[in-house]
């Protein structure tokens, strides 16, 4: 399984993280308890015309950017403790190997063919110029500066031979056209199989499927696979020199080079790789943004089918867009969270379980500082967190930090544990099938409904007349954390070990597998602390201030 492969010219905000990469994670974390065999990969988008631009600004080869942005990528999604089993880059010689041999395949597979073309060129630099490389006055809004593929102003996706008075980005002289000779994936070749595909997989989620259908309704046409830049990995075929791979028809290929990459420098295992893309009993999934589902089911299934062999995707997970603040995501405009940011000032947990409760599966959502603070104060602090505390805290003070000794359980106590025990089969089942709001809010109403038994229960005022009466109590609250920790796990890593430690289990929580983890009477607690911080309501106002600034 996979994320959607971050572009390294920037730096990831909440939008990244919810389009892919974190519910990536959350499905990655549910897996490996389910004792899955299971490879996650994801790596650095290194290639195209923005690293060129960009780094011809700076005055630094393109290498030199991508690899500095890679470092602080890769940084930031250790620090958020992502679970990719090989988090890589496109720029890297595993890569470059099997895409030139990927698509020399396709390219003797008959799927590949040489059109001409007249394309902006500029004559001082004695180069072709790709969209970005060119900029000049909007046709549509007039607003000067507009990029050869699109008007940020307006909007507008632009051609470069549209702009008014159009310059080149590196020196400045006007482009002429000038002939150019590119090669092209056959599309239409799939066209038939594609529906087929789309049709006959009944994984694949609704919005997925509707946008897919809808763009082969259209017809396919002949997509362009190279380009006239220096930057990128140098095109395979006959007398194409000083061509590279377009660079959304070589990151895709990250997806295998990258298994490849884990089998023969982290496992040492260089066939394993084979297993998780030749072998049609496997399964292979790619968390998207919706932005990418053409790309991911369609485009990338029609370079597998040309390549042939290997298996098409399972599922192809796909997130609608966030808003910030009923706003539109803006990096441009800095209407938006950036990841460092974040963790810089809060703990990564809150922030998991706000992204995922709000998970944009069916449609875009919104962010919000008010929402925030109000979820973490109400719903970790002040429910799954003040639920473990004052269990953990009484019975830690009052049974000599060990687990105590139940005596027989009554109707609501075995109602609480057999709805613990269908709570973690009903996650189960929602997971798998990635619908992860609903798990998350399936799991709060056990924290809620424990919340609500301890109330009844009472045993800080029943330890005072009957010791036992009360340390049934605890021990039943204590046996439904035990589940909590474990369902709770994929979405909140950094707490649940944190839950599993206090309640006396030794080593990392990922390795207890998809279970209850049954508490034995007389086991060695540890002393809690609170799981989550309460945020003060200036937080709101501090945040919010800080977008678009």
């Amino acid at each position: 399984m996979t994320s959607a492969w971050p572009y390294v010219s920037g730096i990831p905000h909440l939008g990244n993280m919810i389009g892919s990469v974190l519910s990536a994670d959350v499905f990655a974390r549910y897996l490996r308890l389910k004792g899955d065999d299971l490879v996650f990969v994801s790596g650095s988008d290194c290639h195209g015309t923005p690293i060129e631009v960009e780094a011809l600004k700076r005055g630094i080869k393109p290498e030199d950017l991508a690899l500095e942005m890679h470092s602080k990528v890769s940084e930031l999604f250790k620090l958020w403790e992502i679970s990719y089993d090989n988090y890589t880059l496109t720029y890297n010689p595993h890569h470059y190997e099997f895409v030139q041999e990927f698509f020399r395949k396709i390219y003797d597979n008959g799927y590949i063919f040489t059109k001409e073309e007249e394309l902006t060129y500029c004559p001082k630099d004695e180069k072709f110029l790709p969209d970005r490389f060119v900029e000049g006055e909007c046709p549509y809004c007039h607003t000067p500066g507009a990029r050869g593929d699109q008007c940020d102003a307006c909007g507008k996706p632009l051609e470069p031979t549209q702009l008014i008075d159009p310059y080149c980005v590196i020196c400045g002289t006007t482009p002429i056209t000038k002939k150019t000779e590119h090669w092209y994936l056959d599309f239409p070749k799939f066209q038939e199989k594609l529906i087929d595909f789309i049709k006959n997989n009944d994984v694949i989620p609704d919005n997925a499927r509707s946008w897919s259908l809808s763009f082969l309704e259209e017809g396919l046409k002949p997509r362009a696979i190279t380009r006239d830049l220096a930057w990128g990995i140098p095109a395979p075929f006959p007398e194409a020199e000083e061509k590279v791979i377009y660079v959304w028809f070589e990151a895709v290929l990250g997806y295998v080079s990258a298994t490849k990459e884990w089998a023969e420098k982290i496992i040492k295992n260089p066939e394993k790789w084979k297993d998780y893309w030749f072998d049609e009993k496997t399964r292979t999934l790619f968390f998207i943004g919706k932005d990418n589902i053409v790309f991911h089911s369609v485009m990338w299934p029609a370079m597998l089918m040309g390549y042939g062999d290997l298996i098409l995707p399972y599922d192809v997970p796909s997130n609608e867009f966030l808003m910030i603040e009923g706003k539109k995501l803006s990096t441009s405009g800095n209407w938006a969270v950036w990841v460092p940011d974040y963790l810089e000032r809060y703990d990564p947990d809150p922030l998991r379980y706000i992204l995922s409760i709000i998970m944009p599966e069916t449609s875009d959502t919104n962010f919000s500082w008010s929402e925030f603070v109000r979820r973490n104060n109400d719903e970790l602090v002040a429910t799954y967190g003040n639920l473990v505390n004052r269990v953990l805290t009484l019975t830690y003070r009052n049974y000599e930090g060990c687990v105590p000794q139940p005596g027989e359980l009554n109707e609501q106590s075995r109602y609480l544990m057999k709805n613990a025990d269908d709570t973690l089969e009903k996650v189960d089942k929602l997971l798998y099938g990635c619908h992860f709001r609903e798990a998350l809010r399936t799991v709060m109403s056990l924290a809620q409904e424990t919340n609500r038994y301890l109330d009844d229960k009472a045993p800080w005022k029943v330890i005072k007349e009957d010791r036992l009466t009360a340390g049934t109590s605890l021990y039943v609250a204590l046996s439904v954390i035990s589940y909590l920790k474990t369902i709770m796990y994929p979405f909140l890593p950094f707490s649940s070990q944190k839950v599993h430690e206090y309640l006396g289990f030794e080593g990392d929580i990922k390795d207890s597998g998809w279970k209850h983890q049954e508490l034995n009477p007389g086991q060695k607690l540890q002393e809690p602390k609170p799981l989550f911080k309460k945020l003060d309501t200036s937080v709101i106002d501090e945040e919010t201030a800080r977008l678009g600034k």
